[in-house]
């Protein structure tokens, strides 16, 4: 009799790894929502703002389709740009930072370059989306 009661077991191992499964779906939908809500923050200009900028004060840079970096048309690594946007700042506090990127660039790379703008607290970031025929570098 007792070899009988063993072949039950495996009803409760199920039962058991389902409840495993059900807590880790839930744990995965709960980490989800927090990256979420952690999200790049940006403080968005009011619907009434009238802030001009000056054409010296943008800061334009391009990121073409191999996801490469472009600026004033000579290619440039996020170290270069960090360096190029931080001495900016101190000259120009009224600055404002553009970014055309292609429309083919790979995500992760416009990613980065937002998180710098962020990183290096710039007040005006703005980025377009390129036309097909636009390049980089150009």
């Amino acid at each position: 009799m007792k070899i009988r009661r063993r072949g039950k077991k495996s009803g409760d191992e199920s039962s058991a790894s389902s409840d495993v499964a059900f807590l880790l779906i839930i744990y995965f939908i709960v980490i989800a929502g927090f990256n979420v809500n952690r999200g790049f923050i940006m403080n968005l200009p009011a619907k009434d703002s009238t802030r001009l900028i000056q054409k010296d004060d943008l800061l334009r840079f391009e990121l073409d389709r191999a996801g490469d970096l472009f600026y004033r048309g000579e290619s440039i690594n996020l170290n270069g740009a960090e360096n190029e946007i931080r001495q900016a700042v101190e000259a120009r506090p009224n600055l404002a930072v553009v970014l055309s990127v292609d429309p083919r660039s790979p995500w992760q790379n416009v990613v980065s370059f937002v998180e710098l703008a962020q990183k290096l607290s710039v007040d005006s970031f703005s980025f377009t989306m390129q036309d097909d025929g636009e390049g980089g570098g150009g």
